[in-house]
């Protein structure tokens, strides 16, 4: 019976599965959501126990879906949202919501924490990062401070797709992709930093082990294998969380190559075969899914969900017409968005729908048009919101180059990978050359490679990769427009430090 691996993904709105052969073919995915509550505004909370309903009810789909042999799946892979924290008693029972990602309440316990260790700098020094309210250990500080009995009850610390390892195969264990976001682990040594255990006197005894991405970590157990349609046995890698994990299953394993992911975020990924970090946090350095290797990305907080505002705000027309037509409306409004002149005659969107991480890390940032005259048109509107986003993923890659990256390709994926006209504009704007690959199912792909060399299927995550990941489209950059576009985005880049003071002013109003 030939080998087949499973790739399980638990995300923000839920949990992707993925079923893919030896050579990497990916025979069916599924997916199963799980929702998000909110108790009080800029809070974001989820139940570990919604995720393993997620998790069970996809990979029974996807076991149907594929029509494959349950007992021919002998390894899985686990990827996962990073920082969440999940909290739980002796028994391995959560005590609480987990806190999520883009949970903001922590900002009091962010600040606390740099000023614990002597700033900034020596944060940075010890972790790799500043500390930002979506980092996991802001979130435990919350807990001590606010619930100080449920603090008191914890037995276990794990990260989200660790609680469906728990589940999985009994096994509380960590890897270090993940852990890299928690502000808890020394990156350099791959192993929790006794210096911040030591300053906030944590219990040491309650953090997992950490291992890499492709070793095995457990099995599953009989109930497990009951609750998801697949046989006892299989065995559980360690797998990645969801940014380091996505770059395997877009090949971004070695020096030289990015990723450029245009969802409602957009996320501009390298791989590092040093450590390096950048002094003002402003990208983030994280091991990577490749053993004793790393990586930097930086978040551009509504790149597509920039393009998404404009549909649900300003885009009914297109969206009646999509429907009559049968078609998505996003190509009607790209369309109309080919129209308009590169550089939209001067107008610029700024892209700040929900603040800011990457260049800057502002919360209080706004969205806006700025340069609209008498004569700008409908298309240049749309069009600038387009070139606004692409030019803030742009300030990322740029960031990228000042920390000494080599940029050989950049592979595009997410939403602006699939309109032509963006794939292009990003080339010009990015000024190298751009790629897009021959899958698009991002971290459950690269949870199945994973699995696949913890397996022995491959010798290495690189082997697999090379293997599995091939290059199906290539976008060179146009001379003129490439040219062009680096003038509009030294304009660009002066636009945020013109208006910072005032972002801050508005927050107070």
């Amino acid at each position: 019976m030939m080998a087949n691996f499973l790739g399980i993904d638990v995300g923000t709105s839920g949990t992707k599965a993925l079923v893919m052969n030896a050579k990497g073919g990916v025979l069916a995915t599924a997916t199963a959501e799980h929702p998000i509550y909110s108790p009080q505004p800029g809070w974001s909370e989820q139940k570990p126990d919604e995720w393993w309903d997620s998790v069970c009810r996809a990979t029974k789909a996807v076991v149907k879906k594929s029509k494959i042999k349950p007992a021919s799946i002998v390894a899985l892979g686990l990827s996962g949202q990073m920082h969440g924290l999940v909290i739980t008693d002796a028994a391995g029972k959560p005590l609480r919501p987990s806190l999520i990602w883009n949970d903001q309440r922590t900002a009091s316990q962010a600040a606390a924490i740099e000023k614990k260790v002597g700033g900034r700098s020596k944060l940075i020094s010890l972790v790799g990062n500043a500390a930002m309210t979506s980092f996991t250990l802001t979130k435990l500080l919350w807990v001590r401070d606010h619930e100080p009995k449920t603090y008191d009850r914890i037995r276990h610390f794990l990260l989200p797709k660790d609680y469906i390892r728990l589940k999985l195969t009994g096994e509380y264990v960590g890897e270090v992709s993940d852990m890299s976001g928690t502000l808890m682990l020394d990156q350099k040594k791959r192993a929790w930093s006794k210096q911040i255990i030591s300053a906030f006197q944590l219990d040491a005894s309650i953090l997992p082990p950490v291992v890499e991405s492709h070793e095995v970590t457990g099995k599953v157990t009989e109930a497990a294998a009951r609750a998801l349609g697949i046989k006892p046995g299989v065995l559980v890698v360690g797998g990645g969380g969801d940014q380091p994990i996505g770059a395997v299953g877009n090949g971004v394993v070695r020096d030289g190559l990015l990723s450029a992911t245009m969802g409602t975020s957009g996320v501009v990924y390298t791989h590092s075969g040093k450590y390096r970090v950048d002094p003002q946090s402003r990208i983030n350095t994280f091991c990577s899914c490749v053993d004793g290797e790393w990586c930097m990305f930086g978040c551009v907080m509504a790149a597509g969900g920039s393009f998404q505002w404009l549909r649900n705000t300003l885009g009914d027309a297109e969206v009646a017409e999509a429907k009559r037509k049968k078609v998505d409306p996003y190509e009607l409004l790209t369309a109309a968005a080919a129209k308009a002149p590169a550089g939209c005659d001067g107008v610029f969107w700024l892209p700040y729908l929900t603040g800011e991480r990457t260049p800057h890390p502002d919360p209080n940032a706004k969205a806006g048009w700025i340069g609209i005259h008498n004569s700008t048109g409908r298309n240049e509107l749309i069009r600038a919101v387009m070139e606004g986003a692409t030019f803030g993923m742009g300030d990322v890659v740029n960031l990228m180059r000042k920390r000494g990256v080599n940029i050989r390709q950049v592979r595009l994926s997410g939403g602006g990978a699939r309109s032509a006209f963006w794939r292009q504009m990003q080339a010009d704007i990015y000024g190298s050359g751009c790629a897009t690959i021959n899958s698009e199912e991002g971290p459950a792909y690269g949870a199945g490679l994973l699995a696949a060399v913890g397996a022995g299927e491959y010798r290495d995550i690189k082997q697999a990769c090379s293997a599995a990941v091939k290059v199906v489209r290539t976008i060179q950059p146009n001379p003129k427009t490439k040219q062009l576009y680096r003038k509009l985005h030294e304009q660009y880049d002066r636009l945020y430090p013109a208006l910072a003071g005032e972002f801050q002013r508005m927050a107070k109003l």
